[in-house]
């Protein structure tokens, strides 16, 4: 009985199979944060670009709503940038990697 490449019935390439469908999805559900979180930022950002309007007309009804919504718009800039940074250094250093 040859059992080496069929553990209880499961196969290697099932095995494989099975990883392959893992990281896509894995990958895919990583493209959708990403997406999530861009579309969150852009939409901080139209809310800060509204409340400055806003305040530059005279149109504001709440000082303290309008600066809290330009400091998250800050705020999500700054980190989006950050990954950014982060995402092209890891980018560069594989680039540099030898095999």
């Amino acid at each position: 009985m040859n059992n080496i490449g069929n553990i209880q019935g499961i196969s290697s390439s099932d095995l494989l199979k099975q990883k392959s469908i893992a990281e896509v999805d894995s990958g895919a559900a990583f493209s959708e944060h990403l997406k999530s979180a861009l579309n969150e930022t852009n939409e901080l950002q139209v809310n800060s670009e509204k409340a400055i309007a806003d305040m530059a007309t005279g149109q504001v009804k709440d000082l303290h709503q309008a600066a809290l919504a330009i400091g998250k718009a800050e705020t999500s800039m700054k980190l989006m940038l950050e990954i950014r940074n982060k995402a092209l250094n890891a980018y560069k250093e594989l680039g540099r990697t030898q095999l």
